[in-house]
């Protein structure tokens, strides 16, 4: 798998961020989506990847720069037919490592509380994301879980 930082132009990458917002809007009221769009994306302060595997767009990722010690893990998303094949934990690794090789202190993240987002859950808790109250301008909500991990 070859994770690449993207400049989010190409019609793969595209095509793989309006399924996400899709779903999200799908599973969770407008109101509750905290999932950003191509140009909350393409701002200062957050760095976009996605993960091939050959010529096909597998995954990406994202990593938003809170502050100088702080970073949010947004826009994770493995394409429908590549989920369990590792593309999540291969993404999560790379944040982890980019977050870690800025000086961050701190990587936070919010997910769904729904049931459609246990299988997300598990992997943050599976890398050390322990539940935190929300952060960085959240607030508390039924349909979202906020996670938090040192670095």
């Amino acid at each position: 798998m070859d994770i690449r930082r993207d400049d989010l132009s190409g019609p793969e990458v595209q095509a793989l961020l309006e399924e996400h917002l899709r779903n999200m809007r799908s599973l969770s009221p407008p109101e509750s989506v905290h999932a950003l769009d191509l140009t909350a994306l393409r701002q200062p302060g957050v760095t976009f990847w996605s993960a091939w595997s050959g010529p096909v767009l597998v995954g990406c990722g994202a990593l938003k720069e809170l502050s100088p010690v702080h970073g949010e893990v947004k826009s994770m998303r493995t394409a429908s037919d590549h989920r369990r094949k590792g593309v999540a934990q291969a993404m999560l690794r790379h944040i982890l490592g980019v977050a870690a090789a800025r000086g961050y202190q701190r990587l936070s993240l919010e997910t769904g509380a729904q049931p459609a987002f246990e299988p997300a859950r598990r992997l943050y808790e599976r890398f050390g994301f322990q539940y935190c109250p929300p952060f960085e301008g959240y607030t508390e909500d039924p349909n979202s879980v906020f996670m938090t991990r040192a670095l």
